[in-house]
């Protein structure tokens, strides 16, 4: 906007030079032209000041503050994007979720967070159990050009392909346990089958004159 304004003769309503009075019909186009130039919820408080210079000096003076304000919030932003590492027990997805809300808190204060910073620091602060991974891919392809989303789709890959291997482990678990029970079950049964028959074929069967027909094996009193 300065540029602006001198190039329109305009700079000296703002700033005039030592010992000279300002041009009022100078004051009133720049404070005009700034009109022209500031947002709709500023302009309420700027039209109150009557001169282009003490427009321009609010102006100044609230984005000066607005702008230290910014700079304090990325401090705190940059303390808080070093400081994450991702969870033992945190998905891939849930993990990239919070680097994505990185991005759009950057965002909000004017910065950006590029894809070799946001890359970078996925593959550093993963689990243990990703670091194989990692050292392979560092080798095999260029992270520094790598996108977000492509260093993401590398990890959920391996971790898709760990768990569908955990659950197949599990299901062939599960079917060994209950042939295993089965086999026991049965065993169990034959045993008890095998006691019974030879509880009831060892009694004799007795005829009517008392003589046993069969090997009678009971005490005699």
């Amino acid at each position: 906007m300065e540029a602006i304004m001198d190039a329109h003769g305009l700079w000296e309503a703002i700033e005039p030079p030592t010992d000279v009075a300002v041009d009022e019909k100078k004051s009133k186009q720049a404070r005009a032209f700034i009109f022209q130039s500031i947002p709709e919820e500023i302009l309420s408080q700027a039209a109150k000041k009557k001169t282009a210079k003490e427009v321009w000096d609010s102006l100044k003076s609230r984005y000066v503050g607005a702008e230290r304000a910014e700079k304090a919030r990325l401090r705190i932003l940059k303390s808080e994007f070093e400081a994450l590492q991702m969870k033992g027990g945190e998905t891939v997805d849930d993990y990239a979720g919070k680097l994505s809300g990185m991005v759009s808190k950057y965002n909000s204060v004017g910065a950006e967070l590029d894809d070799e910073e946001l890359v970078r620091k996925l593959f550093d602060t993963v689990p243990e159990r990703f670091i194989n991974l990692v050292a392979s891919i560092e080798q095999s392809l260029d992270v520094e050009s790598m996108p977000f989303e492509e260093g993401i789709a590398h990890l959920k890959a391996y971790e898709d392909r760990v768990k569908l291997r955990q659950s197949h482990r599990a299901t062939e678990n599960s079917l060994l346990f209950s042939k295993t029970e089965s086999q026991t079950s049965s065993k169990g049964h034959g045993k008890g089958q095998q006691f019974t028959n030879q509880r009831s074929g060892g009694r004799g069967k007795a005829d009517r004159g008392g003589r046993c027909n069969t090997p009678c094996y009971e005490s005699q009193i």
